[in-house]
């Protein structure tokens, strides 16, 4: 009994201690990425390697805008997010048409939305590019936004989601008169809280990180989004690593921010929409 008693003692203090050096571990390449982003160039490489810049300088920052086109691929990815969210409104009512609506063929339109998921994205780019291309929308804004409008997964979680809401809410709802369009806003938009936070999450990062696609489709540099001009600056600036860790410092930091604030809502949403 008393080992254990003294097992027991233990254990925590054990296994914080390993997820603590666990999440050291993980963290160092992030912290170096942040530190040699605000060192100057001939510093990187400095051995003994310093974690803390001796002379610390934005630089680096300052050349991502001014000296390349980091201006214009922030404003095309900022577009991409707002239009993703567009798209997000747009698959939240899709789920919640095949979560309370009857029409024929329900069953079988959500199961082909749900085969789409087995088909690996690289697979369906060729014949989308090929479309997009005689609607004359290659090399356009319009181009690199109308494919990830609508997101089965998205659908499919949403779908999950909104089968749990009472159905008995939305016809009383109804009896007093309200419209389809009045219910969705007001009534079912404030319920799914939880699953439309882990989707905003989930489709900023989608957005924030895209690349392939943009990368086919457009052929003009002001098209570009913040993942493909990194790509281009470590082509350019191979040798040049202060300027390449100031840029993937720009690409990370926003995501690492908003996963650290709204992570449970990750964990909430995914946990409602699978068990409920």
């Amino acid at each position: 009994m008393e080992s254990r008693s003294f097992l027991q003692k233990i254990e925590k203090p054990v296994v914080a201690l390993f997820l603590i050096a666990g999440g050291v571990l993980v963290s160092i390449p992030f912290l170096w990425m942040i530190s040699s982003s605000f060192k100057q160039e001939s510093d990187v490489l400095n051995i003994p390697p310093q974690l803390i810049p001796s002379n610390p300088t934005f630089d680096n920052y300052i050349n991502l805008f001014l000296s390349l086109n980091f201006g214009v691929y922030l404003k095309n990815t900022l577009i991409i997010v707002f239009f993703s969210f567009i798209g997000l409104l747009l698959n939240a009512m899709a789920g919640y048409g095949f979560a309370k609506f009857k029409f024929k063929g329900k069953e079988k339109l959500f199961y082909i939305v749900l085969a789409t998921m087995m088909i690996p994205a690289q697979v369906t780019m060729i014949p989308v590019y090929l479309l997009l291309n005689e609607m004359g929308l290659t090399n356009t804004m319009a181009g690199i936004i109308l494919p990830g409008l609508a997101v089965a997964f998205s659908i499919f979680l949403f779908r999950q989601f909104m089968t749990t809401i009472p159905t008995d809410l939305i016809e009383a709802a109804r009896l007093d008169g309200a419209g389809e369009f009045y219910i969705f806003f007001k009534l079912i938009i404030p319920i799914a809280k939880p699953i439309f936070a882990v989707q905003g999450i989930l489709t900023f990062i989608g957005a924030w990180n895209s690349f392939l696609w943009p990368l086919i489709i457009a052929n003009d540099e002001s098209l570009y989004t913040l993942s493909v001009g990194l790509s281009l600056l470590q082509g350019q600036y191979a040798n040049n690593y202060a300027l390449q860790m100031a840029g993937a410092a720009f690409m990370v930091v926003p995501i690492v921010i908003i996963f650290a604030f709204f992570q449970k809502y990750i964990v909430e949403g995914f946990t409602m929409s699978g068990l409920k």
